[in-house]
């Protein structure tokens, strides 16, 4: 632990993060009246995508534009402050946490919420990073409606992350291939329950995606396996797993800590961590905007009633 600088301003609450989860979290602080400083680089998880869904009221918006009506609305709320540098380091102190900023700034808070959110990894072949956001997706729930009745493919492996998704997309689609790109690792009981529903399976490794087409949910593309066989599809839902964008809670001692997304056993999204909250994605794996911002909401009043 180290002794907080008297010279420096104390804030009640710091956020890294500035996603749905960090912003909404800044805005009851801010109607709370408590002193907020939230960091965000501008780098969401979702600036690929062209919409976001499942968000009552906001249905389909673009996510900069959501961004920009969240920041204008904190501008109501003068205890709030937003700063545009990314936060690389923390540790605790006597009173709370001082946090570093990329370009060398220091500043202390009585409680620190992390809402920096997580980080796709995507298949690294030719034409995945390219279709990202427009031909492929990680989240059915979140665009399965805009390609559904379409030939859809599934990337990932195992009964859960491959055949579960599989199985999972025949709500939106009944043409559906599950692309393992080598060995499937499915159980013999999981390969029955595809074949069941009607899930084709493709074991062949994947050298490339040939884009035909690459506009938001009507794209086209080849997918090209070593065998040189071909299948053409409409889009890619993928899960290959997921790392949350810092590793600022390990450093902190939090226990609960899982790169794809800290375990908060709590509905006040609070570590084990005396003074540490988690919310929005890096927090568990309900990973929806609306899920996010609630989560923003319950680590707000939990650090107000804690403050």
């Amino acid at each position: 632990m180290h002794a907080n600088n008297e010279n420096v301003p104390l804030w009640d609450v710091i956020i890294v993060g500035g996603g749905p989860a960090g912003m909404n979290a800044a805005l009851v602080l801010g109607r709370c009246r408590r002193k907020v400083l939230m960091f965000d680089e501008g780098v969401p998880r979702n600036a690929v995508s062209h919409a976001l869904h499942g968000f009552l009221s906001r249905d389909g918006i673009h996510p900069s534009e959501l961004r920009a009506i969240a920041r204008q609305e904190l501008k109501e709320y003068p205890s709030v402050k937003v700063d545009d540098d990314r936060i690389v380091d923390a540790i605790r102190t006597d009173i709370g946490f001082s946090v570093t900023s990329r370009d060398g700034r220091v500043f202390f808070a009585r409680k620190l919420l992390l809402a920096g959110g997580v980080v796709d990894e995507l298949p690294q072949q030719p034409g995945f990073r390219e279709l990202y956001g427009v031909g492929l997706f990680h989240c059915p729930y979140c665009d399965g409606w805009e390609m559904r009745d379409q030939p859809l493919a599934v990337y990932g492996r195992g009964d859960q992350k491959g055949g579960g998704l599989a199985l999972e997309m025949t709500h939106w689609s009944r043409d559906i291939v599950l692309c393992t790109d080598g060995d499937s690792e499915l159980s013999n009981q999981f390969r029955q329950r595809l074949i069941a529903n009607g899930v084709e399976l493709r074991e062949e490794p994947i050298l490339r995606l040939e884009i035909l087409a690459n506009t938001p949910y009507s794209a086209s593309f080849d997918i090209v396996f070593s065998s040189g066989s071909t299948l053409r599809r409409s889009a890619f839902f993928f899960n290959t797993g997921r790392q949350q964008s810092t590793d600022l809670a390990k450093r902190l001692g939090c226990d609960m800590f899982d790169p794809k997304g800290c375990e908060i056993d709590n509905d006040q999204q609070m570590t084990p961590v005396p003074g540490l909250y988690v919310a929005g994605d890096a927090s568990r794996d309900v990973l929806q905007v609306i899920v996010a911002a609630a989560e923003g909401a319950q680590a707000a009043i939990g650090i107000n009633t804690a403050c």
